[in-house]
């Protein structure tokens, strides 16, 4: 197999601004976590208290809209400074979330697992380029639904992968849900949350990691690519596929074929395909060097 080599120009993917609260109407029903109801904490001094210790695993908390607590400032500048974001959603779709619950207007999501930081992870994948464990990544560019991040999650696991970057916005997290899916993965596997993904491709071909995109228009089959070198999978999330100035700053795209009817393959099997493949490349690499 031939190696594609030529890797793309490099352009500024400055980051955007990190927006600590906001207000819509899909996550109003993400934050409430009703499906993931043992992971959530609610009432104002219980989360408070937890932003005071530094609870590792607070990813989200959610405020009413109308609430007027004299201690909300005191929570909203500790949140921004430990980088827990911060929903404002319609004061119904909290009482719908935690029917007959006394929450006071605040809650607060913890994850089924504790997150990498994402400069550390990015480091560690750094000092493996260039060694016979090459880095094997993956990106996911808005996974919401929670079981599909779950299976994926899993496959990496089994597949060897040695770093998983999720977006903190607009994407799943690693709720309840997850970790059921996942079955045990989230205890061998490190997920990194980041606020812009352009920004982390940039990082990743700073360190030498080469970034494949799967996109359906891709003249590239998936078994075309060189899994062999240092690379990143990114992949979109449902229906929507890769973003726009994700795919664009991708070094090359790559297609799995279709021979149906259908349009495309769910996330999950398709993060199966293509990770499987870069393990049997990795795999066959491995057992020729040993035969030399």
């Amino acid at each position: 197999m031939e190696k594609m080599k030529t890797r793309s120009q490099r352009g500024g993917g400055g980051a955007r601004e990190r927006e600590n609260v906001a207000a819509t109407g899909r996550e109003a029903v993400t934050a409430g976590a009703a499906t993931d109801s043992a992971n959530i904490l609610y009432g104002l001094i219980p989360v408070l208290e937890a932003l005071r210790v530094g609870h590792k695993r607070l990813e989200q908390i959610t405020i009413a809209e109308g609430a007027r607590h004299e201690r909300l400032h005191e929570l909203l500048d500790l949140a921004k400074r430990a980088r827990v974001l911060v929903h404002r959603v319609p004061r119904a779709a909290v009482d719908r979330a935690l029917p007959g619950v006394m929450h006071q207007g605040v809650v607060a999501r913890i994850a089924a697992a504790d997150y990498r930081d994402a400069d550390e992870l990015l480091e560690e994948l750094s000092a493996q380029v260039g060694t016979d464990n090459q880095p094997l990544v993956l990106g996911l560019d808005a996974v919401e639904d929670p079981r599909n991040l779950g299976a994926i999650l899993r496959t990496a696991e089994c597949a060897g992968v040695n770093g998983v970057f999720i977006p903190e916005r607009r994407a799943a997290g690693l709720t309840a849900t997850v970790a059921k899916t996942a079955a045990g993965a989230l205890e061998h596997i490190s997920v990194a949350r980041v606020t812009n993904l352009v920004q982390l491709i940039e990082q990743l071909k700073q360190r030498n990691i080469w970034v494949i995109g799967a996109a359906a228009d891709s003249a590239v089959e998936y078994t075309e690519w060189d899994w062999t070198v240092p690379s990143a999978l990114f992949l979109g999330g449902e229906g929507s596929g890769l973003h726009r100035l994700v795919r664009e700053r991708c070094d090359a795209l790559v297609r799995i074929p279709l021979r149906g009817r259908i349009e495309s393959l769910n996330v999950s099997v398709a993060a199966g395909i293509i990770l499987y493949e870069a393990l049997r490349q990795r795999s066959l690499g491995s057992r020729t060097s040993r035969s030399q």
